[in-house]
């Protein structure tokens, strides 16, 4: 037999080829849904169901129903001799309060505006008096009037209460503030969603971020700020904070499906809708959700923005620095995933090909020209 009838045509391995890069990532190397018998997609169903049933209610409820305050950053003002007793009971709480002392109401009410404390109790000659933030958290706003009035009330004083940051008096219990924390996430995670679905790619996934990004910062703004009034601080600032975070979600997102395909996607929304949102402690407080999902919470895009807005809306800037960056990091390295993600992904699929391939059938990418 010639070498030339087993050989592979000229024809064959241009046809070869060209199923080679037409292939979708997201179908090469990896078996299609409709590979497995109908019973087995069906047994999946039932289990997995009930599987994202169940981690949709622990993560939305099991936080809520630990709330309580956990080392809350509380600051007692006045002369060291008064204030110990107030102190040593505040600490005596089971860790509910981490006790900061301050010389004077004047030091007190400067770290409330700088987000240090959430409140203070100021030992005066007429009595404590209460210092809160409700624009920080509400609900703590209202433990802290609910721990000290008891407090006051069973030594027979009477407490005063004075509100140094308060919340809009359009959104005076905050629920506006609390309920913007899950249409970013939703904004976000379906920006990432229809840029990896239309397959865009590179400069043009990022593009479309950022533009999508802008477009519901300004949007959010002009209604959370501009119609319902929950909103207090600069308008193109807060826009900016609304902006950041949409980014952070749907770079996130479309990062993940860059680098994974489109299990990406669901592992997007598992990490921001299903953890960061219910983490965020938006309607309370991070201090007052259960360890770690606290901590867990403020280093996700949707804790994190929720923070970042506070802070910009109510506290003019104070404490921005921290959730800024966790932003900014996690819309860097979605970008970055975004654009180098395809790449990526077409080597690593090139070199298992190649692996996969005989080394006696592979041929050259190029030949030197026949000589007669």
């Amino acid at each position: 037999m010639s070498a030339t009838s087993t050989a592979p045509s000229a024809a064959e391995r241009t046809a070869t080829a060209t199923a080679a890069t037409t292939a979708t990532p997201d179908t090469q190397g990896a078996p299609g849904a409709h590979a497995l018998p109908p019973g087995r997609r069906m047994a999946a169903v039932i289990v997995l169901v009930p599987v994202v049933a169940a981690l949709a209610l622990w993560a939305f409820a099991w936080p809520n129903a630990r709330v309580a305050p956990r080392d809350l950053p509380l600051g007692v003002a006045g002369p060291a001799t008064a204030t110990a007793q107030i102190a040593q009971r505040l600490e005596q709480r089971d860790g509910a309060f981490e006790v900061r002392r301050y010389a004077d109401e004047a030091a007190a009410r400067d770290a409330i505006e700088e987000r240090t404390v959430y409140g203070a109790v100021v030992v005066t000659e007429a009595g404590p008096k209460l210092l809160t933030a409700s624009a920080a958290s509400p609900m703590v706003a209202q433990l802290l009037q609910q721990a000290v009035g008891e407090q006051a009330a069973r030594e027979g004083a009477r407490v005063e209460v004075t509100d140094v940051v308060a919340t809009p008096a359009e959104d005076p219990r905050g629920s506006v503030f609390g309920s913007s924390v899950l249409p970013l996430a939703l904004a976000g995670t379906a920006s990432g969603a229809v840029v990896t679905l239309l397959g865009l790619r590179g400069a043009r996934a990022a593009g479309a971020l950022a533009g999508a990004a802008v477009l519901v910062g300004l949007t959010a703004a002009a209604l959370a700020h501009t119609w319902l009034g929950a909103l207090t601080g600069d308008w193109w600032a807060e826009a900016g904070v609304l902006s950041l975070t949409t980014l952070a979600v749907g770079a996130t997102v479309t990062g993940l499906a860059s680098l994974l395909g489109r299990a990406g996607l669901g592992l997007g929304a598992l990490l921001i809708v299903f953890l960061g949102n219910p983490f965020s402690g938006a309607a309370s407080a991070p201090r007052m959700l259960p360890e770690p999902a606290g901590t867990l919470g403020q280093w996700l895009p949707p804790g994190a923005g929720a923070t970042l807005l506070r802070s910009v809306s109510f506290f003019d800037g104070a404490a921005a620095l921290s959730p800024a960056l966790v932003l900014t990091w996690w819309a860097v390295l979605g970008l970055g995933a975004v654009v180098v993600g395809p790449a990526l992904r077409q080597s690593k699929r090139h070199a298992a090909s190649e692996s996969a391939t005989p080394a006696g059938d592979r041929t050259p990418a190029s030949a030197p020209a026949p000589t007669h």
